[in-house]
């Protein structure tokens, strides 16, 4: 059986790679290439692609939201992503869209071969970095939310205000802030600032 695919990535060097070899490669066929998620989700419902391998980091529409609108208008195209970034800000929102498998760029051709194969079939594929980052995930502890405010201040205090810009900026006391952000300290599990705001990065609490 041939399977169709859709390559979607920013970089034209990438999706001339991508599309070598597979055009090389018995049992696979290139319907088409696509710069940025809306182009993707266009051109996956007009060719009907058994597997799309989706880049994330994209100008425009991000390969999650492209994810995120194929799932939810029932394409039954397959996607499996294909990126360079496993922090899980990146592969838990993925994953939750409705993306098939995971799969880093360095991965060898073999393993991205058996990987789109594996994606066709519905089968879940995820590289040992992506796998082993979700076994920490879920083994760890449960953790206690930040409540609005304690994200709040944090957003503020990532954009460069001090605790008494921030507490200008939400009507509150300088004290108050510094209660939330030893709070947000304690809930993130870091002793200072810019470790919190990179922890709640990390996470996905705050967007750039």
């Amino acid at each position: 059986m041939t399977i169709s695919l859709l390559i979607v990535d920013d970089h034209p060097i990438v999706r001339d790679g991508l599309r070598g070899i597979f055009t090389g490669e018995h049992g696979f066929e290139v319907l088409g290439e696509a710069a940025s998620g809306a182009e993707a989700v266009a051109l996956a419902t007009a060719l009907r692609p058994d597997v799309v391998l989706m880049d994330l980091r994209m100008p425009g529409t991000d390969g999650v939201s492209a994810i995120t609108e194929l799932t939810r208008s029932g394409s039954t195209a397959r996607v499996l992503v294909l990126t360079t970034y496993d922090t899980d800000s990146d592969v838990l929102p993925a994953i939750e869209a409705g993306a098939t498998g995971y799969l880093l760029k360095d991965a060898p051709r073999e393993e991205l071969f058996r990987a789109v194969r594996a994606t066709a079939r519905g089968e879940a594929v995820l590289s040992p970095a992506v796998a082993s980052r979700i076994m920490v995930q879920m083994r760890a502890p449960a953790q206690e939310p930040l409540s609005a405010r304690e994200l709040e201040v944090l957003g503020l205090v990532s954009r460069g205000s001090t605790n008494k810009e921030a507490a200008a900026r939400l009507f509150i006391s300088e004290a108050t802030v510094k209660t939330h952000l030893l709070h947000a300290y304690a809930k993130l599990g870091v002793r200072d600032r810019a470790a919190a705001v990179a922890v709640a990065f990390e996470r996905g609490l705050l967007r750039s």
